[in-house]
């Protein structure tokens, strides 16, 4: 069972993992500083385009630089995604072998055991959030991955009676290493709730040992902590613990003001086409008698527990993003396993609902994508004018349908087939939705891929066979780090504010980063890459250019540096906004 569910992560994870580029804006930075990583040697501080990055502990940053490692990685890697991509789709297959491997070891009541642990490991991983991030250069997958392994290794102490209490804070300190102090805040809310709900948290305290477990937590987490700010000093502990981590909580940044209840849609999008069976099993885990269930039969409450911290302690902070649900996702792929396949389940007029209403989503679905004829000439989207006639074109919608069509079709007749047949009536749905996802859904991001990303790539290729010895490069308007990325070079990003030609000029005159020294204004010129849109605002419109190439929206300007500085003093002579360059920004890139 536990080979067939490794075979299906692969499937869903790992196949053609590195056949699109980076996608703008975050991972670039990832895979920019893991690269930088293992080229320096300098395993401690993360830096991305000259400047360090603290937003992140080190974990994700050393497993992805151990890729760009491996001999021969520029040939087989051409786009550097797979190296980046890796240590996310084996954070996700490695929870679905340990969702699997849990249910085996223990069933949960009269539910059919192999079918559970199968059915549990697909819910988790057909959920779109997952489905999307394990295949992103990010962090979050890798954070989900080792705070789930800490909360049911703690689940598997507790149903053992207190074995093994050390592996769960063992890996609860490399969930730290992955995201931060957080890890520790949702463990402990999500233990609270589950010893309250069973009425015996001085039993769970004993069992789980949490004073030498924290000590165990802290010496594999602390010792690069403590490097790191002996090194790098203010700038860190202002960085990462002061807006990364206590600001994020107790304020909206970065624009990501969202209302209170905004988790709440993101929890049944996230769980989508299953969602109804979802919320039955939070209902029924919530509703069963707790004091009188063996430790061992107790996974669905300590599931739901699990799923109210994520959705309790997020709700409460102030900044908000979807992919903070990331870490309930396990949780859910569990109750949705637990709902469908509880014996109880299978008849009477309740369950006859839930299913009917799982159905008919699934039904909706497949019939949305089926319309796409009528939808997608609608969709406008100035970065990529040729989307709507591609995704036409490509057919992959129209497959998209027949996979939904197909589960729903599967599970409607097995709904009703014989009593031996029906409990595989989620099963065959799951099967279908895989399916769905190997014909049609990575090829449609492959199309969107090469729309968005490869003019981008393009540039990066001629900006390398164009640029002179220490001519500077510079990006304005749309911003793509993948820039910095593809072409090894420092990139200096300004946006579409007024005053973007003065900051670029006096940026060039006076910053100073690894990889970027001041230069007079005679140093010549600079390679500038600018949308179109950009370049038709009247503060970048009067600058002398050659243009060298054009990609997609992205052209390649060949600028003097004096024509830049003369550009720069007009603005500043017809009144517009000085220089602002230097103004703290903890976002900055």
């Amino acid at each position: 069972m536990l080979l067939l569910v490794l075979l299906l992560a692969l499937a869903l994870f790992v196949w053609r993992l590195g056949s699109t580029g980076l996608v703008d804006e975050t991972p670039p930075l990832f895979a920019a500083a893991a690269r930088a990583m293992a080229a320096t040697g300098d395993w401690l501080t993360p830096r991305v385009n000259g400047l360090p990055r603290y937003d992140k502990p080190p974990l994700i940053y050393w497993l992805m630089g151990l890729g760009y490692l491996l001999p021969g990685q520029p040939g087989w890697d051409p786009l550097g995604t797979w190296a980046a991509r890796l240590p996310s789709a084996l954070s996700s297959s490695a929870v679905m072998l340990l969702l699997a491997s849990t249910l085996l070891r223990w069933p949960q009541g009269d539910r059919p055991v192999r079918l559970t642990a199968l059915v549990a490991a697909l819910a988790f991983a057909l959920s779109p959030l997952v489905l999307l991030w394990s295949r992103i250069a990010v962090s979050d997958s890798l954070f989900s991955a080792q705070l789930s392994a800490a909360l049911l290794l703690f689940w598997r102490c507790y149903a053992a009676g207190g074995r093994r209490w050390w592996l769960a804070w063992l890996v609860l300190g490399l969930a730290v290493l992955a995201k931060g102090p957080v890890a520790v805040v949702l463990a402990a809310l999500t233990l609270l709730v589950f010893g309250c709900c069973r009425g015996e948290l001085q039993g769970l305290w004993r069992c789980l040992r949490p004073l030498p477990g924290l000590a165990i937590t802290a010496a594999v987490a602390l010792p690069w902590y403590a490097l790191e700010l002996l090194v790098e000093g203010r700038p860190f502990w202002d960085s990462f613990f002061g807006y990364h981590n206590v600001q994020r909580f107790t304020a909206v940044v970065n624009h990501h003001l969202q209302p209170w209840w905004f988790f709440l849609p993101v929890l049944v999008v996230a769980s989508l086409p299953f969602t109804p069976l979802l919320l039955a099993g939070l209902a029924a885990a919530l509703r069963t008698p707790r004091r009188d269930r063996p430790a061992g039969q107790t996974l669905p409450l300590f599931a739901a527990c699990w799923l109210l911290a994520v959705l309790l302690f997020f709700t409460v902070a102030a900044t908000k993003l979807p992919s903070y649900w990331i870490p309930a996702t396990p949780a859910a792929g569990l109750l949705i396993a637990c709902s469908a396949m509880e014996p109880a389940a299978l008849r009477g007029r309740r369950a006859a609902w839930i299913h009917a209403g799982t159905l008919l989503l699934v039904a909706l679905f497949s019939a949305g994508l089926a319309a796409s004829p009528l939808w997608i000439p609608l969709i406008h989207e100035p970065e990529l004018p040729t989307l709507p006639a591609e995704l036409l074109a490509s057919g992959g919608v129209l497959r998209a349908a027949v996979c939904f069509g197909l589960a729903a079709l599967l599970g409607l007749v097995l709904r009703f087939a014989a009593a031996r047949w029906r409990p595989f009536w989620l099963l065959a749905q799951q099967l279908a939705l895989v399916l769905f996802v190997l014909t049609a859904l990575q090829p449609l991001v492959e199309l969107g891929d090469r729309l968005r990303q490869l003019p981008v790539r393009q540039v990066a290729a001629t900006i390398v066979e164009q640029r002179r010895p220490d001519e500077p490069l510079a990006m304005v308007g749309v911003l793509k780090p993948s820039l910095h990325f593809y072409t090894r070079q420092v990139v200096l990003f300004e946006g579409l504010q007024p005053n973007g030609p003065i900051n670029l000029d006096e940026r060039l005159r006076l910053e100073r980063r690894a990889g970027l020294s001041p230069s007079p204004v005679a140093a010549n010129t600079l390679l500038l890459v600018i949308d179109r849109r950009t370049a038709t605002l009247p503060h970048w419109q009067g600058l002398p250019h050659t243009r060298i190439d054009q990609r997609g929206l992205y052209e390649l300007w060949r600028v003097r540096r004096a024509a830049l500085h003369d550009q720069a003093n007009r603005l500043l002579a017809a009144g517009s906004t000085g220089p602002d360059w230097q103004r703290p920004r903890p976002e900055r890139y």
